[in-house]
């Protein structure tokens, strides 16, 4: 079992994201030294290194599902003009365009989530918790990994990628970076779906997106 302080000591030693660390930790059965090693052969390691520079290039993409019933506009960001021509930048942006479709995330960081809800989040998942039995103090642990749950359920970036359940949406960018060379991110984005706001029987769309992929 990996426990989440490694996992954290890990990403400060490395600069890579959570899931990545903890999947490194995995492979190397908790090995800190082999752990890096993998990251390194990965690519992974330099790849977070890349993503302090400045990425201002990149392309709008857009996905239309459903004849017109959701509408998404993303923007992602390269280095140079040159990669954003790239085919498989290009279908990145085509992938995450569809997955916000189907997925719905309300943020595209956690650092963008307002704290006040974040506290009241936490708040109810320790509630959660108590009224389950357990103490106050081993409920306050609980708290962060159920937190996690939380942060893939509204974040883009922490979101289990919809065509790849293994990968989030952060570990493919993380991927392709590695593989190019260049800093890429994701800068914005907008859904838009017809009577949003409007009380009416709720479809999954997730399925029904990945069910258009497939036939």
């Amino acid at each position: 079992m990996i426990d989440a302080s490694s996992v954290k000591n890990l990403r400060e030693k490395t600069g890579c994201g959570m899931m990545d660390c903890k999947r490194a930790l995995t492979e190397s059965n908790g090995n800190m030294d082999k752990a890096v090693e993998y990251l390194r052969e990965k690519g992974l390691a330099a790849a977070a290194k890349r993503e302090s520079r400045v990425a201002a290039e990149g392309l709008v993409t857009s996905y239309i599902h459903g004849g017109g019933r959701i509408g998404v506009l993303v923007e992602v960001n390269s280095e140079t003009d040159f990669v954003a021509r790239n085919e498989e930048f290009q279908q990145l942006c085509k992938d995450i365009a569809m997955h916000i479709a189907a997925s719905s995330p309300k943020y595209l960081k956690r650092e963008e989530i307002p704290e006040d809800e974040v506290e009241n989040e936490r708040k109810i998942l320790i509630n959660q918790a108590m009224n389950e039995g357990k103490q106050e103090h081993i409920a306050q642990k609980m708290v962060e990994g159920r937190l996690l749950k939380y942060y893939q359920e509204v974040c883009l970036l922490d979101q289990p990628f919809i065509k790849d359940q293994d990968r989030t949406v952060g570990q493919l960018i993380i991927e392709l970076i590695a593989k190019i060379g260049e800093n890429i991110s994701v800068r914005r984005f907008v859904r838009y779906e017809t009577g949003e706001g409007i009380e009416k029987t709720k479809n999954d769309f997730a399925d029904e997106v990945m069910g258009s992929i497939t036939n």
